[in-house]
């Protein structure tokens, strides 16, 4: 049975629907959402926004939108903190027609601003540190006519906003056609440059469409919302959005209690959410024995889904439940999708086999083909483009949910649109193939494969072999060297509790593993690394790009100090030695007395103001290390310890 949303008219833009809902269901909760940090009886307390209430913030909003100069095209950025505040924005945007454009902070600091400077924003709508930050960098804000701070100390929110907006009339949501520009997206970066992505009102409310007809039922009244955009597609629906607390921007670190008590006191139906943030809670709820009855659909996304994870959610979740796989991207989303029924039997075998994950069928709405690997621009559609059924290439995707380009980026265009007469296909730069069954098999991104001397190796494919040692907890194919000549390391984090000392053993095993596949024989190094480095957003996509420039160092010592690195960590320790020595100095001498507290503010202040840039080098440099050993060799040598061997990294990869 189809979701609601979909039981309206095809043609109806999200913001129309909002209104739909607030006249048919006035008193239907939206959005239900933490109190601040208020608690009631040790647990957070929420409060509820009702269909009627939410529509007339919407509209008083965008009246007090219009009346700050933002209308229909204003590119606005949106640096507020998710929740019912960001929420009503996006739709007091759409409800004039503006265009937010969403960037996530969890990308870092230099580029979020970088993409807000590219797309030559126009308003500005933040939090008050957002705001600090504006001052700060004021070269990404360049062109922003219109100011609005929102939230603050007093926790007051839109109330401002919204107030003005009430004595101003109060007109309909604006028309939009299907080719207008909803709003801007931006991919992760986590394979390049992130790119900035018009998402059309078509390609939304097709999206819309492909998420509420390949998942939802009628009957599913409430959501959890870990995914600010799914929030937008529920109360399009008119389901209750149900906002946990936590920070989205790190879904990783969730508590998986206080989302457990959401869904039982709110009697959640469904919930989106990243693989790095259902697998505690399938934990959490395993050891526990929680249970919650009502949720009877999970739909995962950002990362591929293991079986395991599938396998321990089924575990824990009603018999009729169903947990969904889903495929996509910003530029496409959803492009496939997979029960975990399905998932858990035929095609749960052939990641141990070495073909890759099943990523599901292609999503209501979508046509999905798979076409030779190239990295050159292919303007236009030919007959000779798709490959064999069965043979691996780069899927490409078409369909309504599909953005038509990119902002004001004609090289991204070039790299991956193909015009086919009236149509247009995207190349999502995955690499995979597709069976005889239709399913899409998803074998790793096309620039993380390895091109070593025997042909390329794609990472999913291979590292899927590994992951099913039980001492493994995950593994990343990488490669360095001249291509068609790389030489392939798999880099291995092991299981909690494993001790370093198995290692060889655990080596040894994987060595057969890998000796007895074709897919992964030719790989012959293997290293043990104790944290991966991943994508903020979503905590699971592995950044290889960093793996492989760590690979290489510890196998040709790439960037090992030299004699001269060794010779200026002698600075900062003589320094040390130096305070250390401060009750045998003769302190009426002015010029030592003068040298020890210059030494003292070099030591501790400067060295303590190295630490933030120290912590973003070593993630760039992979090791692994914790913060707190960052921080502790910072304070003891300063940036001589990471500044050389970060200057290495950059020289080669320019």
């Amino acid at each position: 049975m189809p979701g609601t949303a979909t039981a309206l008219r095809q043609d109806a833009f999200l913001a129309e629907l909002l209104a739909w809902h607030a006249v048919r269901t006035p008193d239907k909760a939206a959005v239900i959402h933490p109190d601040g940090d208020r608690m009631a009886a040790g647990r957070p307390a929420y409060v509820s926004v009702g269909y009627a209430e939410l529509a007339a913030r919407v509209t008083a909003c965008a009246a007090a939108l219009e009346e700050h100069g933002i209308r229909r095209g204003t590119r606005t950025a949106l640096l507020v903190t998710p929740g019912v505040d960001l929420l009503t924005l996006v739709f007091a945007l759409m409800h004039v027609g503006a265009v937010p454009v969403v960037v996530d902070p969890g990308m870092g600091l230099s580029r979020m601003l970088d993409c807000i400077h590219r797309v030559g924003v126009q308003a500005f709508i933040g939090v008050p540190s957002a705001h600090i930050l504006r001052r700060l960098r004021p070269r990404a804000f360049a062109g922003v006519q219109s100011l609005i701070r929102v939230g603050g100390p007093s926790g007051t929110g839109l109330e401002e906003l919204t107030s003005l907006g009430v004595g101003l009339p109060q007109l309909p949501p604006l028309e939009s056609g299907p080719d207008d520009l909803a709003l801007i997206g931006y991919t992760t970066g986590s394979t390049g440059p992130a790119k900035p992505v018009e998402i059309t009102v078509g390609m939304l409310r097709g999206m819309a469409y492909g998420v509420e007809e390949g998942h939802f039922t009628a009957d599913m009244a409430s959501t959890l919302v870990t995914l600010p955009l799914m929030g937008v597609f529920d109360l399009a629906a008119g389901r209750t959005a149900v906002v946990p607390k936590m920070n989205m921007g790190r879904v990783g670190a969730a508590d998986p209690a206080l989302l457990t008590d959401a869904i039982q006191r709110f009697s959640v139906n469904a919930m989106f959410a990243s693989p790095a943030l259902l697998g505690p809670l399938a934990a959490h709820l395993a050891e526990t024995n929680a249970q919650v009855p009502s949720l009877r659909l999970i739909v995962s996304g950002g990362a591929p889904v293991s079986p395991e994870l599938m396998g321990a959610l089924r575990a824990v979740l009603p018999d009729e439940a169903r947990v969904f796989s889903t495929y996509g991207s910003t530029e496409a989303l959803p492009m496939a999708l997979v029960e975990s029924r399905e998932a858990l039997a035929g095609p749960a075998a052939g990641p141990a086999e070495g073909l890759g994950v099943c990523v599901g069928r292609p999503a209501p709405g979508m046509s999905v083909r798979t076409i030779e690997v190239s990295d050159r621009p292919v303007p236009r559609w030919t007959s000779q483009l798709p490959v064999a059924p069965g043979e691996v290439g780069e899927i490409v995707v078409s369909g309504e949910a599909v953005s038509p380009r990119y902002f004001q980026t004609l090289q991204a265009d070039a790299e991956h649109k193909i015009q086919d007469g009236g149509r247009r296909w995207h190349r999502t730069g995955d690499v995979g193939w597709i069976d005889g069954e239709g399913r899409i098999w998803f074998c790793g991104r096309k620039s993380h494969r390895v091109r070593a001397s025997g042909g390329d190796l794609h990472t999913v494919r291979c590292e899927s072999v590994f992951n099913t040692h039980p001492q493994v907890q995950r593994t990343a194919l990488v490669g360095f060297g001249p291509h068609a000549e790389q030489q392939p390391v798999l880099c291995v984090e092991l299981a909690p509790d494993t001790e370093r000392k198995q290692w060889p053993r655990i080596e040894g095993e994987l060595r057969e593993l890998g000796a007895n596949n074709p897919m992964t024989k030719a790989i012959a190094d293997f290293l043990p690394h104790p944290a991966f480095p991943v994508d903020i957003r979503h905590n699971a996509k592995i950044r290889r790009e960093l793996l492989a420039g760590w690979a290489e160092d510890q196998l040709t010592g790439s960037r090992r100090p030299t004699a001269a690195d060794r010779a200026l960590r002698t600075v900062p320790l003589l320094g040390w030695a130096y305070l250390a020595a401060w009750p045998l100095l003769p302190w009426d001498h002015v010029a030592l007395t003068a040298l020890w507290w210059l030494d003292a503010f070099l030591s501790v202040v400067v060295h303590a103001v190295q630490i933030p840039s120290a912590l973003r080098a070593e993630q760039e440099l992979a090791t692994g290390r914790k913060p707190w050993a960052s921080a502790t060799l910072t304070m003891l040598y300063g940036a001589t310890w990471w500044r050389p061997r970060s200057r290495k990294m950059k020289g080669a990869a320019a």
